[in-house]
């Protein structure tokens, strides 16, 4: 198949893409746009270290193709931050060290994000839940547990 052209709106800018229609969107996002922060760890859908909201779900970008994903609503974790501000998320997983080697911390970042605009004060079960399909190799997950617990506080205010 030739290459086809996407437009994308990701993190509030529309972008065109000329590619293969079979392209995922984890490397579009990477190579084509430049956004550097969803990292592929797996690329099987098994780890969650991809994950990006396509259309407000939580989705691994390594198992889109990008025709999928064309006219869609993508945001990634440089889409958390607003006007230099750190979302609540960001801001809580920098004060609990809810990040050691950074593999999984962008897809934990979204997703935790996600659960918090889903669920404005999970308990831990359903932050347990709402984190599950993603892996982490470093943290032993407390630490990452915590940080959501205390973006709780913040979540009202989105990038509080």
């Amino acid at each position: 198949m030739s290459p086809q052209t996407y437009s994308l709106r990701v993190n509030g800018n529309i972008y065109k893409v000329a590619t293969h229609p079979m392209a995922r969107l984890l490397d579009v996002l990477r190579v084509d746009l430049q956004l550097t922060g969803t990292k592929e760890g797996c690329g099987e859908g098994e780890c969650g270290a991809c994950s990006v909201l396509l259309n407000g779900e939580l989705v691994n970008s390594c198992l889109i193709p990008v025709a999928q994903a064309g006219g869609a609503e993508i945001e990634t974790v440089e889409g958390l931050s607003a006007d230099e501000r750190l979302h609540a998320v960001q801001r809580a997983f920098l004060e609990c060290g809810g990040a050691q080697c950074g593999m999984c911390t962008p897809g934990m970042l979204v997703a935790s994000a996600h659960l918090l605009s889903k669920n404005a004060c999970p308990d831990l079960a359903a932050i347990r839940e709402g984190l599950n399909g993603n892996l982490c190799r470093c943290t032993g997950y407390m630490r990452i547990f915590e940080a959501v617990e205390r973006a709780v506080s913040g979540a009202g205010e989105g990038q509080g």
